[in-house]
């Protein structure tokens, strides 16, 4: 009496092999997917647009004259003198 393929002569050790390599293939799509979803950049969250290079300059000449270091005229002053490099 034949009980649904459990009589030995079913598919052998090549067709669970080869189920073992599809799991396989399958569950690391699935992770490689995930993966890609995760580390992908997030609206909002991509790599910083670079800054002017006078930006640095100008938040420089701002904290020296935040301490006193000097005048508004020669803040004023520097600060155009930055602009027009542009």
């Amino acid at each position: 009496m034949m009980m649904y393929g459990w009589d030995g002569n079913g598919w052998g050790i090549g067709a669970w092999v080869a189920m073992a390599l599809l799991m396989l293939i399958f569950w690391g799509g699935v992770v490689t997917v995930v993966v890609l979803l995760l580390r992908r950049p997030h609206p909002g969250e991509g790599p910083a647009a670079p800054r002017p290079p006078h930006h640095d300059a100008e938040r420089i000449l701002n904290e020296r004259f935040a301490r006193g270091e000097i005048d508004e005229q020669e803040l004023t002053a520097r600060r155009t003198a930055l602009r027009r490099q542009e």
